[in-house]
């Protein structure tokens, strides 16, 4: 007798937190931070890209995940995919839109990325 309710006491105060989803997380990321980066840490395109950020816009906060360092980061990939088009890394999202500055292939993307600051149109687009 002692153990069930010992058992049913533990039940009511032991709560497990529901993990989001894959599309909760990708959703949840882009619409919480003014730039979020997917990428690879063994992509050199995806680290020229964070580096761009990171040096030419330091007071904007980016939030970056690391794909291949996550357990879920092909299936955060494969939602991108979905969601974009885009089958690559650097996968980027600007104030909660994505902006086709990265094409769909690792080289041009980081190309796309330097290009669109060059031209200001990323500052424009961190600026809406």
């Amino acid at each position: 007798m002692f153990s069930r309710t010992l058992l049913a006491t533990h039940r009511l105060f032991t709560t497990t937190a529901k993990q989001p989803t894959i599309k909760e997380l990708v959703e949840s990321a882009i619409s919480e931070n003014p730039v979020t980066v997917f990428s690879k840490t063994t992509c050199p395109f995806c680290t020229a890209t964070k580096s761009l950020f990171s040096n030419k816009f330091p007071n904007v906060p980016v939030k970056v995940l690391e794909l291949d360092l996550r357990e879920d980061g092909p299936a955060i990939q494969a939602y991108l995919a979905q969601k974009t088009g885009q089958q690559t890394v650097p996968n980027v999202f600007v104030i909660h839109v994505h902006r086709h500055i990265f094409h769909s292939t690792v080289s041009l993307g980081n190309d796309s990325s330097q290009a669109a600051y060059q031209s200001g149109r990323l500052l424009n687009m961190l600026k809406e």
